[in-house]
């Protein structure tokens, strides 16, 4: 989404849904919120047991990041995150890089995506292969003082909007579903 300082707090939650409800979302935020852009992705996760490590090509916004979530997903709906800029031809490189260093579970996935600015929210409408369609809602705070009252405010545009948020036990069996399932089909025997 935006350029951040190195570090920062994201407050976020995730909704999935059908195909349907994607293209009213996608009309009703086309209309209604405030257009940041697309904001097409190729990402490198790289799965460990309490945070997750991406190499992001920016493909929409021609520019590339490394980026450290200090919680994995389905652990709370907060997360520290350091994000260091790279130049996007390297990004091949800092893939190898990390595979050297023992970083072998790894997951790619390419995304489709659209962001919006709706009443102090930022909206990812997304899709892609491992978690179909679904949208994320975030907002950054520097202080986890700020943390209630941005999940209030999340929770609220979540209901306008009439999409249902993931629990913490939904994600985290959905990305346990998902990183076993992409192992099953990507890794050699």
């Amino acid at each position: 989404m935006k350029s951040r300082d190195p570090l920062n707090i994201e407050v976020e939650f995730r909704s999935r849904f059908n195909k349907k409800r994607y293209l009213a979302l996608q009309r009703f935020l086309a209309s209604k919120a405030k257009d940041l852009g697309r904001d097409n992705k190729d990402v490198y996760f790289f799965i460990l047991p309490d945070k997750l490590l991406k190499v992001v090509n920016n493909i929409s916004k021609k520019n590339a990041e490394i980026v450290l979530k200090l919680n994995k997903i389905g652990r709370g709906n907060d997360f520290e995150e350091l994000e260091i800029p790279i130049d996007p031809k390297m990004v091949e490189g800092w893939v190898t890089f990390f595979t050297h260093l023992g970083f072998r579970d790894m997951m790619h996935s390419y995304q489709r995506r659209q962001n919006y600015e709706y009443k102090g929210v930022e909206i990812a409408l997304k899709w892609s292969k491992v978690w179909g369609y679904h949208l994320e809602l975030e907002i950054t705070v520097r202080d986890k003082r700020q943390k209630a009252g941005a999940e209030t405010k999340i929770r609220k545009v979540a209901q306008k909007l009439g999409v249902q948020l993931m629990t913490n036990k939904e994600l985290k069996d959905f990305t346990k579903k998902a990183e076993k399932q992409y192992k099953k089909e990507h890794v050699k025997k």
